[in-house]
């Protein structure tokens, strides 16, 4: 299997009652569905914190000036079409006064469109509940860290 490392970025959101937005998306070529936070690659040029301002804004909509530029890295490791991504990734958090945010994914590419299923406000004491896996498998240690931060 090709190993892909490349540099990337998540934004850990939470909503006023302490839920965490997570996205739901099924893999295009083996079908396997996760949970993450929002996120993605940073481009050549860009600062970690300009690229989790641009995918917070393109996957949801939400306000991205809500993002501190503090970030906590966090060894990754999944398969994600046929390929192993490995390597660090910045997580940064980002706090709503509101319970619930409204998401809007006006600016997903058409191949996001089609691989994401949805998303939720979930608390992270029931992350474990969730159909499909979570990425990563830290997330709930991790956010119970940064809401105490």
């Amino acid at each position: 299997m090709e190993i892909a490392r490349r540099p990337a970025v998540r934004i850990v959101c939470f909503d006023a009652d302490g839920r965490v937005l997570l996205l739901n998306w099924q893999d295009p070529i083996d079908g396997h569905r996760l949970w993450e936070p929002p996120g993605g690659g940073i481009d050549p040029g860009e600062t970690p914190l300009q690229a989790a301002r641009r995918e917070l804004t393109e996957e949801t909509g939400l306000d991205p000036d809500a993002i501190d530029p503090a970030f906590v890295v966090v060894e990754r490791e999944c398969v994600w079409k046929g390929r192993r991504m490995v390597g660090p990734e910045q997580f940064f958090t980002a706090r709503y006064a509101t319970a619930e945010p409204v998401i809007g994914q006006d600016g997903l590419l058409p191949y996001e469109r089609e691989e994401l299923l949805g998303h939720a406000w979930i608390h992270p004491d029931d992350f474990a509940g969730l159909p499909d896996v979570l990425e990563p498998p830290s997330l709930p240690e991790l956010c119970r860290a940064l809401a105490a931060s």
